[in-house]
């Protein structure tokens, strides 16, 4: 599958031509998580996004769902669901990658969830050009009732703002260019506006296996126009 070139793969190009010019080593990849947070809405359903502040050295000016790398704390704590086998990792990093989500997701916008409400969604691994890499496990989950996300203290360094969307408004925006957004990100609301419900997309996500990422490369069509094929 291709993701047509615009210009945030444009940028990842570039990237990939100065990695090979330089013959630089791959970065070794982070353990991380994130959580695209969903709500039902008046037509569907809506998943919460935030705007990352453009002094941040990964994704900065980006929208994305709240997450980040797993922490050392991240290693200790309660029992976790018996699927996460299913993510391909040896028990104690598979229990801290769950238990990362769970953090990050509170620290980032104030939302608790407990690890059984995480559903497995996919799983991307940043290209070997990239100076900085994540092994990144997305989980979707359903908004807690009477909880609402915002911006914490303590947050404000790292989000600029926070919006509700509809997949496919977001996904029209990215598009557009008017949401800029990575490509994994892309991809996940391209996936989750195929659901017309929030029962639906979880229900779809419950059996998901992580085991093997996906791991996009950069194209490159004799126009020059450069694609990202996963």
């Amino acid at each position: 599958m291709g993701v047509e070139g615009h210009e945030v793969v444009q940028h990842l190009a570039a990237h990939a031509r100065q990695f090979i010019e330089t013959g630089g080593a791959p970065a070794v990849p982070r353990l991380a998580a994130t959580v695209p947070l969903l709500r039902p809405g008046v037509d569907g359903f809506e998943v919460f996004l935030i705007l990352r502040r453009t002094n941040l050295a990964f994704a900065g000016g980006m929208y994305a769902f709240p997450g980040g790398g797993v922490d050392p704390v991240d290693y200790t704590g309660g029992a976790v669901p018996r699927w996460v086998t299913r993510l391909g990792l040896p028990e104690a990093e598979a229990a801290a990658v769950l238990r990362a989500a769970v953090r990050e997701l509170a620290e980032e916008t104030g939302v608790c969830v407990d690890v059984t409400a995480l559903v497995p969604w996919t799983r991307w691994l940043t290209p070997e050009f990239e100076p900085r890499r994540y092994d990144t496990y997305f989980f979707v989950a359903a908004l807690p009732g009477g909880q609402r996300p915002g911006r914490p203290a303590g947050s404000e360094g790292e989000i600029d703002r926070v919006a509700w969307l509809r997949p496919c408004d977001a996904l029209a925006a990215a598009e557009a260019g008017t949401l800029p957004m990575l490509p994994p990100t892309v991809a996940v609301l391209r996936d989750l506006a195929s659901f017309d419900s929030l029962e639906a997309a979880l229900a779809a996500g419950a059996d998901r296996d992580l085991s093997t990422p996906i791991t996009p490369r950069i194209v490159q069509d004799e126009d020059g126009t450069a694609r990202l094929v996963l």
